[in-house]
């Protein structure tokens, strides 16, 4: 852990709504709940029988009215979605055009036939179509459940099966990379034979011809007679708001249900505590709509404070590895919003290209979906933020729905510790328990755990309310665990040590993966790494290290992996020194972001890879293997 903190703040310096959390979460949240519009009051504030909470009894509500209808006669022209594409082109949309737009096709899913309650699967890229549908589907009471749109016909159909969808939401092509995918053609091979899909709205982004099936409709053509006029259905607090599966990199993906007033109270007290909001800024979070961040703080959370968003199709180092800087400029974002990954994808080329634009918009940066490595952290602070901004380093899933740990510029200045996500939010009660459920010692490995209810939290899952206990609540009686590995040091702040099925057990010791590839990322000419264990019969388990080297790495490979296991034996101890270091150009992704260990592992154990259906870039695996192997040869050589 780093012992180097940094007093980076906004000015804000609240402590009454921490005091007023720690004396009754529940009366908290309810005020919190005030803050966002309903149609009726709730009844009672949290109905607890674990592990199902209900949230705001008796309380009505509707997604779509809070993030559209209560702009309309304030800020209705100001640009909601500031959208660009992967080749140049882009839209801008104010809030009254999205209005209008999610109300036409509120109208247009009405005459398809589609119920409050119904289902409705969205297989779009990032374009504005998506949140439209999405709030579409919020408006008359619809379960919306977007699948991001990389994944292929066979994860694909898991999921509409899943969830028996009767409309699905596409378009005809999505462009990567400079490359065109046929969207529609893997939604035609993985709807066929489910006979429960009764239609397939098709938005057309190509100029070639668009062969359409009996269920198939444009988009464009189904929006041209649609009314403009559509009032939202008054909806029960808990009715679902959408379903979003897991990334199923293992096993079957799970579908996270989660419900509508609390999920929105949630993101409304997060999204301002944390980003610290104001009507002149221009967010940009670059996370995929496809999982939970997207959902989250791109569409709900944004909306319901009626900020301006800059929304991107495409991946951050196309056509170049300056792309995302030049958005910054031109658009002149004030908070950015992205992953440790592609930061240390960033970090690999060095600081001449961040260095060559101005960033001088940035006010505000923040991290999700990984902890990040305190390397990374301060590079990110320091080339990027220029000292000036603080980093909302936030630690979350796609089951609560919202921020769990993370700083609070919005709320309070705090001492930044790099690579700690900093305290838990107000109202959250987040323990780290040992083996027997008891609360651990400061400064001492352990389990994450939730000790009450929040309102961001899943309902259940999908048609499975017994794997819903069985997964997140079976391990500690009624306390939540989200299945990571953490510390929380003698400030209180918690520093995240990977998944615990990704803890490394060596010897009998247990060594967190976040742990170790931070000690490699902090050598000066590593970007990245990844670490994963093969068994051993002595040991049980040994580690194996994968290592991207910096553009401008400038050590032979036998002299740098001295270097490195001096790095680690010193840092963390003998115990965890690597057996073998691989160098590769990347690393196995998937396309949230996320490094596929059971790759690594499959791979450096001999054995199959599996389904890698997921992956952001195939050529990876075949990276892996090529060093893998031709350190092997090296190693035959030289035992003969």
């Amino acid at each position: 852990m780093s012992t180097d903190s940094y007093k980076i703040g906004l000015g804000n310096l609240d402590t009454q709504t921490r005091r007023n959390a720690e004396s009754d979460n529940v009366l908290f949240w309810n005020e919190e709940a005030k803050k966002i519009s309903w149609f009726k009051p709730w009844t009672k504030t949290l109905e607890w029988n674990p592990p199902f909470a209900k949230w705001f009894i008796g309380g009505e509500i509707n997604a779509s009215y809070n993030t559209l209808d209560v702009h309309q006669d304030n800020i209705e022209k100001k640009p909601a979605i500031l959208w660009e594409g992967e080749d140049g082109t882009n839209r801008t949309i104010t809030y009254a055009d999205l209005y209008t737009d999610v109300c036409k096709f509120s109208n247009v899913l009405k005459s398809l036939g589609v119920k409050k309650g119904d289902r409705v699967t969205i297989y779009l890229p990032m374009v504005p179509e998506l949140p439209i549908t999405m709030l579409a589907c919020a408006r008359i009471g619809a379960i919306h459940t977007v699948v991001f749109s990389g994944f292929s016909a066979v994860s694909l159909r898991d999921r509409i099966d899943d969830s028996k969808s009767k409309v699905i939401v596409t378009a005809d092509v999505g462009y990567r990379r400079g490359s065109s995918m046929n969207l529609k053609g893997i939604i035609d091979e993985s709807i066929n034979e489910l006979n429960f899909v009764e239609h397939v709205i098709v938005l057309k982004r190509s100029k070639g011809n668009l062969q359409l099936g009996p269920k198939d409709s444009l988009w464009h053509e189904l929006m041209k007679e649609s009314s403009t006029k559509c009032e939202p259905e008054y909806l029960d607090s808990n009715h679902p708001l959408f379903i979003l599966y897991t990334s199923g990199t293992t096993g079957k993906p799970k579908g996270v249900l989660h419900g509508t007033g609390g999920y929105l109270t949630h993101l409304n007290s997060t999204f301002q505590w944390a980003f610290d909001i104001k009507d002149s800024d221009i967010f940009f979070c670059t996370a995929d709509i496809g999982w939970v961040t997207g959902h989250s703080y791109v569409v709900y959370g944004p909306l319901l404070h009626g900020a301006t968003e800059v929304m991107y199709e495409g991946v951050p180092d196309y056509p170049d590895i300056s792309r995302m800087w030049d958005i910054i400029d031109r658009y002149g974002v004030t908070i950015f919003y992205t992953t440790p990954t592609a930061l240390r994808m960033f970090m690999k080329f060095g600081d001449a290209i961040p260095n060559s634009f101005k960033l001088s918009s940035l006010r505000l940066l923040g991290t999700v979906g990984e902890p990040i490595n305190p390397e990374v952290w301060l590079w990110y602070f320091k080339t990027i933020g220029k000292s000036k901004c603080p980093i909302v380093d936030t630690w979350w899933q796609t089951e609560t729905g919202g921020m769990m740990l993370s700083p609070l510029p919005g709320l309070e200045t705090i001492p930044l510790k790099p690579g700690s996500a900093a305290r838990s939010i107000p109202g959250v009660d987040i323990a780290v328990f040992d083996e027997e459920g008891n609360e651990v010692e400061p400064n001492t490995k352990g389990y994450l755990v939730i000790r009450k209810p929040w309102p961001g939290m899943l309902l259940t899952l999908w048609g499975d309310d017994e794997k819903y206990k069985n997964v997140y609540w079976s391990k500690f009686q009624d306390n939540y665990y989200p299945g990571d590995y953490a510390i929380k040091d003698s400030d209180e702040y918690f520093w995240l040590l990977g998944r615990a099925d990704d803890i490394l057990k060596v010897a009998g010791h247990r060594i967190g993966t976040a742990e170790l590839e931070s000690s490699l990322v902090s050598h000066d000419d590593v970007a990245e790494a990844a670490v994963c264990g093969i068994p051993d019969e002595i040991k049980g388990e040994v580690i194996v290290a994968f290592v991207v080297l910096r553009q401008d790495a400038k050590n032979d490979p036998d002299s740098l992996r001295t270097e490195l296991v001096e790095i680690v034996r010193n840092g963390i101890g003998p115990i965890a020194t690597p057996h073998e270091i691989y160098f590769v150009t990347k690393l196995p992704k998937t396309r949230s972001g996320k490094i596929m260990r059971r790759v690594l592992k499959a791979i450096a154990g001999n054995e199959k890879v599996g389904d890698v259906s997921t992956l952001e870039d195939s050529a990876a695996v075949k990276d892996v293997q090529d060093a893998f192997s031709e350190l092997q040869n090296v190693i035959r050589k030289n035992n003969s």
